[in-house]
């Protein structure tokens, strides 16, 4: 990492890049600098930002524009560009142009900024976290996506308005692919420590899990125009957070496993240890029969894009 202040290059100026954007400078986190094909969108977005930084006294530079040269020694790669999600859509409709995207993103990025660690929010985020890895060739963990920090924080704030409780006494987090498959762990979530079981009764608790994972889905038809950008861009802010201040933070990211949970030669939504150098370590749970199966059939339903795309194999420095 660079001396002197840190520097995140965001991918895409849409409302996610923004609001990525946004929430990295209200932290202090670091400079941005902000990128899109679209030139003047990004320029605007930036000066926009750039302009409330007085007023809420925060030291952060925001440059924005479509030139690559812009991510010159960036610390942090985040990619939120991409097409977004319509009413009646999944993730996995957006599988060949947003591969397409990325994959011309990633390419052009790590030229600019070789050693930069590498998040990915563009969905199906699983399968383009595979792809930007294998099209930059960089170590598996400096390159890794969000979908779990996001799904864990749409739990708890199910969880915390269903229990009538504080959201700071939720503790949840969800694993597998970022889709209908994903697994919230019941059984490793709590409220103050309890069990969710003290607080709501197993049909409220089922209701909440089938919320999680259609979570995405509901606001992008309730939006109509778009899809979730506010917690997504919260989400890789906390991630970006994790690695610039080498924080150590034990959070569910979508990693590379290399035989953990049984599994090879994939990205999927795990337990991470995140630091300075992104993910340094894939954490593994203790598994009931009925959580791994789900957590295999998660598995399986990333495998199936990878392989229609044809990029899986291989392997990362």
């Amino acid at each position: 990492m660079r001396a002197g202040r840190a520097k995140v290059a965001v991918m895409g100026a849409g409302a996610t890049g923004a609001a990525t954007a946004h929430w990295i400078a209200a932290k202090e986190i670091a400079d941005i600098a902000l990128i899109d094909v679209a030139e003047g969108l990004a320029k605007g977005k930036a000066l926009d930002l750039y302009e409330a930084m007085p007023i809420e006294d925060l030291d952060v530079r925001v440059e924005g524009g479509g030139d690559y040269r812009l991510a010159e020694g960036a610390d942090v790669v985040v990619i939120t560009a991409g097409v977004g999600r319509k009413p009646g859509q999944s993730r996995d409709d957006l599988l060949r142009v947003n591969y397409e995207i990325v994959a011309s993103v990633a390419r052009q990025a790590v030229e600019r900024a070789p050693d930069a660690v590498y998040i990915v929010l563009t969905n199906p985020v699983d399968v383009l976290t595979y792809a930007v890895q294998k099209t930059t060739g960089l170590p598996y963990g400096r390159v890794f996506g969000q979908a779990g920090v996001l799904d864990s924080t749409r739990f708890r704030t199910f969880v915390a308005e269903a229990a009538g409780v504080s959201v700071e006494d939720v503790f949840a987090f969800v694993m597998g692919g970022h889709g209908d498959d994903m697994v919230p762990l019941v059984r490793y979530s709590t409220i103050g420590g309890l069990p969710l079981e003290k607080f709501l009764d197993r049909d409220t608790i089922d209701r909440i899990v089938a919320r999680t994972r259609g979570g995405g889905g509901e606001i992008v038809s309730l939006l109509q125009t778009g899809s979730a950008f506010y917690a997504p861009g919260a989400a890789i802010a906390a991630m970006v957070e994790a690695v610039l201040r080498d924080k150590r933070r034990v959070i569910p990211v979508v990693a590379h496993l290399d035989g953990e949970y049984g599994e090879r030669d994939i990205y999927v939504g795990v337990p991470a240890l995140v630091g300075r150098n992104g993910v340094e370590r894939v954490l593994e749970v203790d598994f009931t029969p009925e959580e791994a199966a789900a957590f295999r059939r998660s598995v399986a339903s990333v495998r199936g894009p990878l392989e229609s795309l044809g990029i899986a194999g291989g392997s990362g420095r």
